[in-house]
């Protein structure tokens, strides 16, 4: 058997029982899922950036919501919270690469 030693989206093990093929799983604590979703959280971003596949940001996404989940926080607050933020700063829209600039 192959180790993989990560956390899996929900049907995995089904995918894996109609493949025919055996697997060994555990049911992690709160503390220890909390660590996997933001080691998988890295482990996607890495994928997007190799491949620059959309496919790839749609996986962060799921990620990003399961943390929101478990920090029992609202897609619709998130999205407000997003929204305040870019109120405040702005977006992403004008391409600006900043150089220098003076700090206090």
């Amino acid at each position: 058997m192959k180790k993989f030693n990560k956390l899996i989206r929900d049907r995995i093990p089904e995918i894996i029982e109609e493949a025919g093929n055996d697997y060994e799983l555990e049911i992690l604590d709160d503390e220890s899922y909390f660590k996997a979703l933001n080691n998988k959280l890295e482990e996607e971003l890495e994928e997007y950036k190799e491949s620059k596949e959309i496919m790839e940001l749609a996986d962060l996404v799921e990620i990003i919501y399961a943390i929101l989940d478990y920090k029992d926080i609202s897609r619709e607050k998130f999205e407000k919270m997003r929204k305040n933020k870019q109120k405040e700063r702005g977006g992403f829209e004008k391409k600006l690469f900043l150089k220098k600039a003076e700090v206090d």
